[in-house]
C-alpha cells in the first residue's frame, strides 16, 4: 500500500524534473512515510515516483520502486496489493524469471514481459493500481483495480499528462488547474458522482477495472479507455436453480470467503480487523481467528448515541472469537473537530461524519503499531444488503408473488431502517427518465442524492448556475452505465450494479474507505470485493440474496456457525454516525465551522456558493420544525456547503506546488 505519481511528456526529450516528481509523492506522505523512490527514464520523457508503506518485504531498499526491466524498456510503480503472488511468483521463477526482490509488485513486472498485458490483467487478484510504461511501445498505462478500492487520477497539461494515487499529487504540478468544474461541485452538493469524474476541472478518475492507454507519435499523447473486467449477473432467465441447491450456493460462499481472507492475512506485519455490530466485519474476523495461530486485534468505533452504536455487538462477536477488542468511543464534537483534516484527505465532501469516524480510528491503529486490517467492506453490494436493494426488490421484482405476501414486504419495508430516510432512502420516490429508460427504474439508491437537486442547485453561485441551465444529473450518471450489463437482468441484480458503479466507488471505497484509512498510514483489505468471490455472488439468484424479506441470506446461512445468534437474526443496520441534528453539542460545533467557511465574506472570497442561499438554508436547519426525516437531508446538505468550501481551501485558494515543495524539504525527501 502506497502512493504512486508520474509524468509522461509529449516530448520524449523534454525530461521531468527528479524534484518535481519526489514533491509529488511527498504531499501525500501519508500514503507511504517508509521509504520514497523516483525513477527519470532518459530520452523518453517519462518519470514515476513512489512513496512505500512497507507491508510486503519490509527490506526497503531491495523492494524500492519504481522497478525497471533489465533492458530499461520497461517501468512500473505500483500502489495497493497482488495476493496470490506466491504462486505466480513460484511458477515464473520455474520458466527462468529472476527477481530482485521479495514484493509482490514485482510479478506485474514479469507477467507483462511473458504474457502482454491483456493476458496478465486476469491473473492479478487483489486491491491495485498501477502505471507501466512501455519504451518499445512508447505507450503508458494506468490500471486500476476491478471495484476501484485503490484510487487514481490523471490530468492533461500542457506539456503532457500528470498522475497521481490523490488530486493532491496533481496539484502538487505547477501545470495542472486548480478550479471546481460547474458539474463537479453540483455533484459534491447532492452527493452522488458521475462514474470516472471529480469535483475539479479537467481532473479524471481511471474507473475500476479499466485501463486508462496513453500513447505518444510525433509530439502528441493519444488517450483512450478500455474497460478489461466487469461484475456480470445472468440474465434474469437463465438462473440455474435447478441444477444448483440453496446449501450449494451457502458452501459456494463460505469456501470463496475463506480463501479472501486467508490470502488477505499475507503480510510481513500484523494484521488485525475492523470490527462493527454487522454481519460483514463480524464474519470477516469470525473465519480469520478460525484459520489465525494467535489471537486478531479487533477495532470497533462506538457512538454515544444508542441508535447508532453496535458496541454490544461487536464486543459479543470478539468474546466469542478470542479477539483482543480496542474499542474507540465518539461522544460527538470531535466528529466535527476533525471535519477540515478528514476533507484534506477525502478530497470530496462528505454527507455523514462517519468518514471523520474512520479517519480517527485509522489513528488510533496506526498509534496501536497496526498498519494492515481485514474489513467488511462490499458485503451489501454483493449479497444485497442495503436497504435499497429491498425497496427495488419489493417494487420491480415481485410481480410473480400473491398479495398477501407482497403486502408483508411493503408493511416490514415502512417499518424498517426509519433512521436512514432522507439519507440512504428518499423521502419521497424521485423518477429520472433517463434511468428509467437506462437501467429500467431509477434505482431507489441514487434517488435520496437525485432529488436534492431543487435544493442544490440554488446553493451555487450565479455563474455556476448558468453552465448548469440544462444538465441532467441522473442522464449524466446514466450516460456512464454500461448498458449491456443491465440489459435483460433482475431488476436486483440492476440495482445492485448501479450503487456498484456509483456509491460505491464514489462513496464507501473513498471517503469511507481508503482515503480515510490511508491519511494515517493504514492499509485496509476488503475481503468481500475479491473478485473471485464476487463473480460467484453474482450467479445467486435474487430470491435466495433477499429470501423472506431478509437481506443478505445466502451469506447469514453461510455464517451462521460462526456469528452469535443475536447477530444471525438481526436485520441490516446502515453503519453510520449520528447526524448532527441528534446532538446539541454536534451543532455547536457546527456553528464553529459556519462561523469560518460559511460568512459572507468567506463565501464571497471563494466564488463557488450563493451566500443569500446558503443564509437561508441555515436558518431552516437551525429552526429544526421539519421531520426527522427532514433533519437527515438537511445535515446532509450542510455537511456538503461546508465541505466545498473547506475543499476550495484546502486545494484552490492554497498554492499547492509551493506546498508540495515544503513537504518534501521537511521530509527531506531531496532527489
Amino acid at each position: 500500500m502506497c502512493g504512486i505519481a508520474g509524468i509522461f511528456n509529449r516530448c520524449a526529450h523534454q525530461q521531468p524534473q527528479p524534484q518535481q516528481l519526489v514533491n509529488m509523492v511527498a504531499i501525500m506522505a501519508h500514503r507511504g512515510p517508509d521509504d520514497f523512490g523516483y525513477e527519470v527514464l532518459p530520452e523518453h520523457g517519462i518519470g514515476f515516483s513512489h512513496a512505500r508503506l512497507s507491508i510486503i518485504d519490509l527490506n526497503n531498499q531491495r523492494a524500492r520502486q519504481p522497478f525497471k526491466s533489465d533492458d530499461q524498456q520497461l517501468m512500473l510503480v505500483h500502489n495497493g496489493e497482488f495476493y496470490d503472488f506466491q504462486r505466480i511468483r513460484a511458477d515464473l521463477t520455474a520458466q527462468g524469471t529472476v527477481f530482485r526482490s521479495k514484493s509482490d509488485t514485482e510479478i506485474a513486472l514479469h507477467l507483462y514481459q511473458r504474457y502482454g498485458l491483456a493476458q496478465m490483467l486476469p491473473m492479478l487478484r487483489g486491491e491495485f493500481a498501477f502505471a507501466l510504461y512501455d519504451a518499445a511501445l512508447d505507450t503508458l498505462y494506468l490500471v486500476r483495480d476491478r471495484f476501484g478500492v485503490k484510487p487514481l487520477y490523471y490530468a492533461q497539461t500542457e506539456s503532457g499528462l500528470v498522475f497521481g494515487s490523490e488530486l493532491k499529487t496533481l496539484f502538487a504540478h505547477p501545470e495542472v488547474p486548480r478550479e471546481f468544474s460547474s458539474t463537479g461541485l453540483f455533484h459534491q452538493l447532492i452527493q452522488v458522482m458521475v462514474p470516472g469524474s471529480t469535483a475539479f476541472q479537467g481532473i479524471h478518475q481511471v474507473p475500476p477495472g479499466h485501463v486508462i492507454k496513453v500513447t505518444r507519435a510525433k509530439g502528441k499523447l493519444s488517450i483512450s479507455e478500455e474497460k478489461y473486467w466487469d461484475l456480470e449477473f445472468p440474465l434474469a432467465q437463465s438462473y440455474h436453480t435447478d441444477q444448483v441447491t440453496e446449501q450449494d450456493y451457502i458452501d459456494g460462499v463460505r469456501e470463496r470467503l475463506l480463501e479472501a481472507v486467508q490470502l488477505r492475512l499475507t503480510a510481513d506485519v500484523p494484521v488485525g480487523c475492523y470490527l462493527s455490530g454487522g454481519i460483514d466485519s463480524c464474519a470477516i474476523l469470525g473465519l480469520a481467528s478460525a484459520v489465525s495461530q494467535k489471537p486478531i486485534k479487533a477495532f470497533t468505533i462506538g457512538f454515544n448515541s444508542k441508535s447508532y452504536d453496535e458496541t454490544a455487538i461487536a464486543t459479543e462477536m470478539a468474546e466469542a472469537t478470542g479477539a483482543d477488542q480496542q474499542v474507540m468511543r465518539l461522544a460527538g464534537p470531535e466528529l466535527y473537530d476533525n471535519f477540515v483534516a478528514t476533507l484534506w484527505h477525502t478530497e470530496r465532501t462528505i454527507y455523514n461524519t462517519l468518514g471523520v469516524a474512520k479517519y480517527l480510528m485509522s489513528q488510533q491503529v496506526q498509534q496501536s503499531g497496526y498498519k494492515v486490517v481485514l474489513t467488511g467492506e462490499g458485503s451489501d453490494e454483493l449479497f444485497a444488503g442495503y436497504p435499497s436493494f429491498r425497496q427495488d426488490m419489493f417494487k420491480h421484482g415481485l410481480a410473480h408473488l400473491p398479495d398477501a405476501e407482497r403486502e408483508a414486504w411493503q408493511q416490514q419495508l415502512a417499518s424498517s431502517n426509519a433512521l436512514f430516510r432522507g439519507a440512504m432512502l428518499a423521502l419521497n420516490e424521485y423518477r429520472s427518465s433517463a434511468l428509467d429508460d437506462k437501467v429500467g427504474f431509477t434505482p431507489s439508491c441514487l434517488q435520496p442524492w437525485l432529488s436534492c437537486s431543487e435544493i442544490a442547485l440554488p446553493l451555487l453561485a450565479p455563474h455556476h448556475r448558468a453552465q448548469l441551465a440544462d444538465y441532467d444529473a441522473g442522464r449524466a450518471i446514466a450516460d456512464k452505465l454500461d448498458g449491456t450489463m443491465l440489459n435483460q437482468r433482475h431488476p436486483l441484480d440492476k440495482a445492485q450494479y448501479v450503487w456498484i458503479k456509483t456509491m460505491l466507488e464514489g462513496q464507501i471505497l473513498t471517503w469511507g474507505g481508503d482515503r480515510v484509512d490511508m491519511a494515517h498510514s493504514m492499509e485496509a483489505r476488503p475481503a468481500f470485493l475479491d473478485h473471485h468471490l464476487a463473480e460467484y455472488a453474482a450467479t445467486i439468484p435474487p430470491h435466495l440474496r433477499i429470501k423472506d424479506n431478509r437481506e443478505k441470506y445466502v451469506l447469514r446461512e453461510a455464517m451462521k456457525g460462526l456469528l452469535p445468534d443475536t447477530l444471525y437474526r438481526r436485520e441490516k443496520f446502515a453503519f453510520m454516525a449520528p447526524p448532527a441534528h441528534t446532538d446539541p453539542q454536534k451543532l455547536a460545533a457546527i456553528r464553529q465551522l459556519a462561523e469560518v467557511y460559511l460568512t459572507e465574506s468567506a463565501i464571497n472570497a471563494a466564488g463557488v456558493l450563493s451566500y443569500s442561499d446558503v443564509e437561508q438554508l441555515l436558518q431552516r436547519y437551525e429552526l429544526g420544525t421539519t421531520s426527522n426525516e427532514e433533519k437527515v437531508q438537511l445535515d446532509a446538505m450542510v455537511n456538503h456547503v461546508l465541505g466545498v468550501q473547506i475543499l476550495h481551501q484546502h486545494f484552490v485558494a492554497t498554492d499547492m506546488p509551493k506546498l508540495a515543495q515544503q513537504r518534501a524539504m521537511e521530509l527531506g525527501w531531496i532527489a
